[in-house]
């Protein structure tokens, strides 16, 4: 039996249903006789690039264990499943204990305001500079062309 991992990247929008997709694919590795050693649920990240107009994913990754010749079925049952909108599989030597990186950082990471609410904030406290930096620019313009006559 080789080892695997997977990732799995989920439509953001079904974050909901993340646990009915989790067992629903659990079983299909099971009738396909592979092992699942560890699941790892990371939660919603952001994409490097946007697939199929989603910015957002949700991402799920397992250590397996099977017979790679049942892979193919199980990539073929996924590739039309219209709530993955990316999977991967690795081959790896070993599976280490340890959480990956990605479930690490997700624990560590603490709620913050989003940036919008950010900027919002900074618009209320701050607006009067704005205006007068525009005027004394044009000012500024007006002197300079005075000096030219």
């Amino acid at each position: 039996m080789k080892k695997y991992e997977a990732v799995i990247i989920l439509n953001p929008n079904l974050s909901s249903k993340v646990d009915n997709f989790k067992k629903d694919f659990e079983k299909l590795l099971k009738d396909n006789s592979f092992n699942i050693v560890k699941t790892e649920d990371i939660g919603r990240r952001q994409l490097a690039y946007s697939i199929a107009n989603h910015n957002k994913g949700h991402y799920i990754l397992f250590n397996l264990e099977g017979d790679p010749s049942k892979l193919l079925e199980i990539e073929t049952k996924i590739k039309y499943n219209e709530s993955i909108i990316r999977h991967l599989f690795l081959v790896v030597k070993e599976h280490n204990g340890e959480d990956s990186s990605l479930f690490v950082e997700s624990k560590n990471k603490k709620p913050e305001p989003s940036e919008v609410e950010k900027d919002k904030e900074d618009v209320k406290k701050d607006p009067e500079p704005v205006k007068e930096d525009v005027e004394d620019k044009s000012e500024a313009k007006q002197e300079e062309g005075e000096d030219n006559e």
